[in-house]
């Protein structure tokens, strides 16, 4: 298969920048796709098709697809595979069928300007996307490079680290990085998260954050900065549906979460089990499911605070409410598993290889987990934590509920149930 479509990475410095054979590759195209702010650097006089993006921007790569063969040329801002267009690209068509020439991204030149070493950087873009996916980067000393969307992001970025307690962190804004107009800002987040702050920002910018040793605590949702399992039960907002710090901790071990991967949380409670599995890495994906309203909003809001606004929501009662859910990685069944059916249903949904984690506190839902554990195999735990608390003048153990879990691995050859 020969490559018909090519993504050129453009930057500040327009086609004067560009390489021989990036060059020669936009001369070849019969077609030129790009934002407005690319195709402009054309000659006016350039007499070949443009496609300049539109929204929804699937209709533009539907545009580009329909001219399958045709030498198309895709101008792109920096690499186009660091959150550009070349992955959505690569979602579409096999590589074989394109060329990508990427300039240096805008991380690169940020690093390049403020002396900081790329590999040891946590960035993140924010065109299109929740301010909120910021909180999971947060951490004493974290150095983050953030893709704005416009000349309002930091202003919002600024706002979202004074209310977490970082507003001493130093804020550089990077305007125009590789051109003549490049120019940069300095100040800190508690000053520019002010209502007097108007200072004119260029819409295309890169934002530096550099968070300072020891952040200024307010309250515990400060407090969770690890992305480790087991963050502070302060942290979530519940209704006393909560899987307990400890347990939690245990119950992520057993679902040993992988980038990319996508849980079912079932009877998703506050939504705990699901945050930390996406807090554990950018790539790991959730889907909650809950049946009762007030929890919904307790996902929703949890989610938002710590840093997993992307965590997808199911309002209904399993098994009925899986029906049509991408198959996944690994479930978890924090309640509901007396439900009729539901643990068969999970086993048939559930990938082979993938890992189905069941927690059980009554009864009855240990008699469910036992017969499977019987059927299916697995491991059965007991899980029995006790917290200091006052007892009169003393202190004194305090037990939590036991929790019985069940952990099994799919793999090819188990009994069907």
């Amino acid at each position: 298969m020969s490559p018909w479509l090519s993504v050129v990475g453009i930057g500040e410095d327009g086609l004067a920048g560009l390489s021989p054979v990036a060059r020669a590759l936009v001369n070849h195209a019969t077609v030129l796709v790009g934002g407005k702010r690319h195709l402009a650097m054309l000659p006016p006089d350039d007499p070949r098709e443009k496609l300049p993006w539109t929204a929804p921007f699937e209709a533009s790569i539907a545009e580009i697809l329909k001219r399958q063969g045709q030498p198309v040329c895709i101008l792109a801002s920096g690499d186009p595979l660091c959150y550009g267009v070349g992955v959505t690209l690569l979602r579409k068509l096999a590589i074989a069928e394109m060329t990508i020439i990427p300039a240096p991204s805008a991380f690169s030149l940020a690093c390049a300007r403020l002396g900081w070493t790329f590999t040891e950087v946590e960035t993140i873009s924010l065109c299109g996307r929740n301010p909120t996916l910021l909180q999971g980067l947060l951490y004493p000393n974290a150095r983050i490079l953030v893709l704005s969307e416009g000349k309002h992001t930091p202003r919002v970025v600024a706002q979202l680290l004074a209310d977490r307690g970082f507003g001493q962190s130093a804020l550089t804004v990077l305007e125009h990085l590789g051109g003549v107009k490049e120019h940069r800002l300095d100040g800190l987040a508690s000053d520019w998260s002010q209502e007097d702050f108007s200072l004119e920002i260029a819409a295309l910018n890169v934002l530096a954050i550099a968070c300072p040793p020891v952040p200024l605590l307010l309250g515990g949702n400060n407090t969770a900065f690890s992305r480790l399992a087991g963050l502070p039960d302060s942290v979530y907002r519940h209704d006393g549906q909560l899987t307990k710090r400890e347990v939690r901790a245990i119950t992520l071990a057993a679902l040993a979460p992988a980038p990319g991967q996508l849980l079912w949380d079932i009877g998703a409670g506050c939504g705990s089990i699901a945050i930390e599995w996406m807090r554990s890495h950018s790539r790991c994906r959730a889907i909650a499911i809950e049946q009762h309203p007030e929890r919904l909003g307790f996902i929703a809001q949890n989610a938002s605070a710590l840093g997993t606004p992307e965590l997808q929501i199911v309002s209904g009662k399993a098994p009925d409410a899986l029906q049509g859910l991408p198959a996944p990685d690994a479930i978890f069944i924090g309640g509901g598993v007396t439900s009729e059916g539901i643990v068969s249903t999970c086993w048939t949904a559930l990938k082979p290889g993938g890992k189905l984690v069941v927690n059980a506190v009554t009864l009855e839902s240990e008699q469910v987990i036992l017969e499977g554990q019987q059927t299916l195999g697995g491991d059965l735990t007991r899980i029995a934590v006790q917290r200091a608390a006052p007892v009169g003048r003393f202190m004194g153990w305090k037990a939590m509920s036991p929790i019985t879990q069940w952990t099994v691995i799919k793999g090819g050859m188990e009994h069907q149930i």
